[in-house]
């Protein structure tokens, strides 16, 4: 922050003085901030927030001329149908600028709030309301198993389809549930998950040759038919398509 040591000292003398706290201690090696810090942090980050953006509103964004890196939440779905096409395009529009792709996590929308990403992609309905958002595109789950699996009928009923063997996706080290099985959590149902994976990418090769199904985005199925022996049968439940939104 281009300060001396001397004048950071005498900067936390002043901020100690003001506030009649020590804002932080020392355990060991690491600083901890004390209880009075700890309930300041919020407003602090949000008026640093605030002067950050007031100094960038004047300073209009030149593709062809920036070199930002930007931190982006989304699912490997999303990176795959979508994300891959955007990377083009900004490698010959916006030569410089860089992305850092994170994995979904446990609190994203508070990661968002405190700067520390600068987008989020997720389906609307995980989105928080405290953001504006931004329609991608929409998208509609099927159920998916090996070509060669003889258990999945092309007429799929719903009791058939919560009897046979799946695999699920979790995300987040909380294991936050897929959207499909958010709705069964909803309705008090159990299906048999013999394998869940971290992400959707991961499914193809966890049905393929064997009896397995599995619930996955269209698209995605559509782009790992080009290296899975894939079939795609109509989901039995009522989720209607949903949308994949910018924050």
């Amino acid at each position: 922050i281009n300060l001396s040591q001397p004048a950071m000292s005498a900067a936390v003398a002043r901020l100690r003085d003001y506030f009649r706290d020590d804002l932080f201690t020392m355990s060991g090696r690491e600083r901890i901030l004390t209880p009075r810090a700890e309930a300041l942090a919020p407003a602090v980050r949000e008026a640093l927030l605030h002067i950050q953006g007031s100094i960038m509103s004047w300073d209009p964004f030149n593709p062809a001329q920036s070199d930002r890196r930007f931190k982006i939440i989304l699912s490997d779905f999303v990176t795959l149908v979508f994300f891959e096409k955007v990377v083009e395009r900004v490698a010959r529009e916006a030569p410089a600028v860089s992305f850092e792709l994170l994995p979904i996590d446990d609190s994203p929308d508070e990661l968002l709030r405190r700067g520390d990403i600068d987008f989020l992609i997720l389906p609307d309905l995980f989105m928080s309301s405290a953001h504006s958002r931004v329609a991608l595109f929409d998208e509609t789950l099927v159920c998916v198993g090996c070509a060669t699996n003889k258990q999945l009928p092309r007429q799929l009923t719903f009791e058939r389809y919560m009897s046979m063997r799946h695999v699920s996706v979790k995300f987040g080290r909380l294991l936050k549930p897929s959207i499909e099985e958010w709705f069964l959590l909803e309705h008090g149902l159990k299906r048999r998950v013999e394998v869940s994976v971290q992400g959707f990418s991961m499914i193809p090769p966890m049905v393929s040759g064997t009896d397995r199904i599995a619930t996955m985005p269209l698209r995605l199925v559509r782009h790992f038919e080009k290296t899975f022996p894939l079939q795609i049968v109509e989901l039995p439940l009522p989720l209607p398509a949903f949308t994949e939104t910018l924050q």
